[in-house]
């Protein structure tokens, strides 16, 4: 059985085993597969992959990249590429993307397969773009340009994702993280209760949900408090939500290193370029100055 992430979440349930949340599937794949290097061909090619990578930096979640899965598999299906803009409709690529069963089956494997080998000491997460992200990504796969989102369309998009995560629902994932785009703001506000649809399911299926906002665009809705974590750099949620210090630049510049208070924990995005011996020092410095 998996373990679920509200369980180790500071703050919930008595939690306190995160610690170091770390997004770096950039690095781990030039690092090991090489420039160019794609996990993502095969179940056993990924395991294989996941493995060494939790080995080498052994975090305290487990992270399957459900984008890169949908990114890499449509490079190899560009007749599929080819149909995303058929129709005009803001949400039809999305749809689109999503409905293919091939990617889903690989997803289920995956899934299946990482639960196996993590053998109940580390939740999986599911970190997918959101509902808005992923909506103008698809769009932009498409072949659009001068893409305007809409209220509408963005809970479309959170209906399209919501019926993807039931794929893999009879397998104990730990939960799901929404990841907004790093040009967030210049699509306008982010209004979480139009990712309404895909908050319900989760919650149904009692997975965690995180939120990684960008910039300033996230509005107040009580949406958020749905939230089991909020990661920020800047942005902090009251109890019993968690918050996720991001200590990206002042990890990588060598800057001093927040403080963290109750309930929080932090979160680190390694970059693809980053050389391993510098990798392995920092998250060390990281993890000690936690422990402190």
């Amino acid at each position: 059985m998996s373990q679920r992430l509200a369980d180790i979440l500071p703050g919930q349930q008595g939690g306190s085993g995160l610690k170091v949340w770390l997004k770096s599937s950039a690095y781990t794949r030039r690092l090991l597969l090489g420039e160019g290097g794609d996990p993502w061909l095969s179940g056993a090619q990924y395991l294989a992959y996941f493995s060494q990578a939790q080995g080498l930096l052994r975090p305290d979640v487990a992270v399957v990249e459900v984008g890169e899965l949908f990114d890499s598999w449509l490079v190899r299906h560009p007749e599929v590429r080819a149909e995303l803009g058929s129709k005009k409709r803001l949400s039809f690529p999305l749809r689109k993307l999503l409905e293919q069963d091939e990617p889903r089956l690989l997803l289920a494997e995956i899934v299946e397969a990482v639960i196996a080998n993590l053998r109940g000491q580390t939740p999986l997460v599911l970190s997918m773009p959101s509902p808005k992200h992923w909506l103008f990504h698809a769009n932009e796969l498409a072949g659009r340009t001068d893409i305007e989102l809409d209220p509408d369309g963005i809970e479309d998009a959170a209906m399209y994702m919501a019926d993807l995560i039931r794929s893999v629902s009879a397998h104990p994932v730990g939960g799901i993280l929404l990841e907004e785009h790093p040009d967030d703001a210049r699509m306008g506000d982010t209004d979480v209760e139009r990712y309404r649809p895909l908050i319900n399911v989760a919650k149904h299926y009692r997975w965690s949900i995180a939120l990684r906002p960008q910039g300033d665009a996230l509005l107040p809705s009580p949406a958020l408090a749905d939230f089991d974590a909020v990661i920020s750099p800047s942005l902090r949620v009251p109890a019993p939500s968690s918050t996720g210090v991001d200590v990206s630049q002042a990890l990588w510049s060598g800057t001093a290193l927040p403080v963290l208070e109750a309930g929080q924990f932090c979160f680190a995005d390694i970059p693809a370029s980053q050389k391993p011996e510098s990798v392995l020092e920092s998250l060390a410095a990281l993890r000690a100055s936690i422990d402190g």
